[in-house]
């Protein structure tokens, strides 16, 4: 009997031990640095109706030129009528180069806009849609 109870102990010692070999490692997500901008109201918005429309549509060719050049990630607006506009996130780039393409806005430049600028870490290669 204390053959036998020996036995299984080695068995079930040999078990664990190998399970533990075996068991897949879960690998940690890859991060990838981004930058994160919020467009938020700024300080001169007393532009008349048709002045207000042209910077709209400056405002949207130049996110759509940051797109097509691969610097824009995703964009869009707030939902409300608050503060926070909207919201830009970047590829690729460093803080500087982002800033500088930022400040060509239309809307920043007749400071309509304003905005700030920061590092964000998501999962490489994170689809949103």
């Amino acid at each position: 009997m204390k053959k036998i109870f020996l036995l299984a102990c080695l068995v079930l010692s040999a078990m664990a031990i190998k399970a533990q070999q075996v068991s897949p490692k879960i690998e940690e997500p890859q991060l990838k640095q981004y930058i994160f901008v919020m467009l938020k109201r700024g300080p001169n918005r007393n532009q008349d109706e048709l002045s207000t429309k042209q910077l709209q549509e400056g405002h949207m060719a130049h996110l759509n030129k940051m797109a097509e050049i691969g610097k824009l990630n995703i964009a869009g607006p707030f939902g409300d009528d608050g503060d926070w506009r909207g919201i830009l996130i970047f590829k690729s780039g460093s803080l500087e180069e982002i800033k500088a393409l930022v400040e060509q806005d239309p809307m920043v430049k007749a400071g309509r806009l304003a905005f700030e600028i920061h590092p964000w870490w998501s999962q490489k290669g994170i689809k949103l849609d």
